[in-house]
């Protein structure tokens, strides 16, 4: 997942929140001038609004992570082309009550699977980065 949390007093928007978030949980000193933009508004499964906050981070190799060992288990990055290859993605079938529920997407990577509201957030970011290839 990415990092994310709850708005603390002290954060003026979601924009505070997610940079506050990124440092706590990754250790990265991001400044707003990297912020490129909020996606939506998506509820979670608890009905909650997560803010999904866009942001260049530069060069993977110049980056510095210290992720927080009471937050984060594993840290994994996937290339943009990884990604937009079809036979990574996929959907999820949910059933509700015996029934068809949802369709959530789904992306693959060797043993890690990004799906729930990660996924979600991934496509939709996709869908701006690289509308005419995915």
């Amino acid at each position: 997942s990415f990092p994310g949390g709850r708005r603390d007093p002290a954060d003026g928007d979601a924009v505070a929140t997610a940079l506050r978030e990124t440092r706590e949980e990754l250790g990265l000193e991001l400044g707003t001038p990297s912020v490129w933009g909020q996606l939506r508004l998506l509820p979670d499964r608890q009905g909650q609004m997560v803010a999904p906050i866009v942001a260049n981070l530069g060069a993977l190799e110049d980056l510095t992570l210290t992720p927080n060992p009471d937050e984060v288990e594993e840290v994994f990055t996937l290339p943009l082309a990884h990604l937009l290859r079809e036979d990574n993605q996929g959907y999820t079938h949910f059933r509700t009550a015996g029934r068809y529920g949802y369709t959530l997407p789904v992306f693959l990577n060797g043993p890690h699977k990004v799906w729930g509201l990660t996924a979600i957030i991934t496509e939709l970011t996709l869908e701006l980065l690289a509308p005419d290839r995915y």
